[in-house]
């Protein structure tokens, strides 16, 4: 098991059919988008069709990890017993991606010390032997 970031009391994720192989990667700690297979247009959160030019044809393309912190809040009430308090709640652009942005936590650091524009990568919290959720924490030097 990995490093916990967040207590057994939070909700898990559900997933879905459009969802099921996101999870399924995350499981095995690899971060990947949906990509259209009609127009090459990539999307997160997954979508049963693609926005751009309507098809329902799609792959999963593996991305990095890496980003950087697009936007972000600190949140100081709790959502679940047991939280730590502070923590981050983040958007990421993510490198290799097409341009998109996962909402996530920055984890690792101090909530005060996040920066907009900060290099990120995925760390994986694995909540079970079957699901594994990805935060991000400051890239390692």
């Amino acid at each position: 098991m990995s490093e916990r970031f967040f207590p057994d009391g939070m909700p898990m994720p559900m997933a879905d059919a459009t969802t099921l192989p996101w999870w399924q990667a995350a499981a095995e700690h690899r971060l990947v988008v949906q990509k259209c297979s009609s127009c090459g247009v990539t999307r997160l959160p997954p979508a049963p069709v693609c926005g751009s030019c309507r098809s329902m044809e799609s792959e999963w393309q593996e991305v990095s990890g890496r980003g950087e912190v697009y936007t972000y809040t600190i949140v100081h009430r709790p959502m679940a017993a047991d939280q730590a308090l502070p923590f981050v709640v983040a958007v990421v652009a993510l490198d290799g991606s097409g341009g998109l942005r996962m909402i996530s936590n920055v984890v690792g650091i101090e909530p005060e010390k996040v920066e907009i524009g900060m290099p990120v990568e995925v760390v994986w919290e694995d909540m079970s032997d079957e699901l594994a959720v990805p935060r991000f924490r400051p890239t390692r030097a």
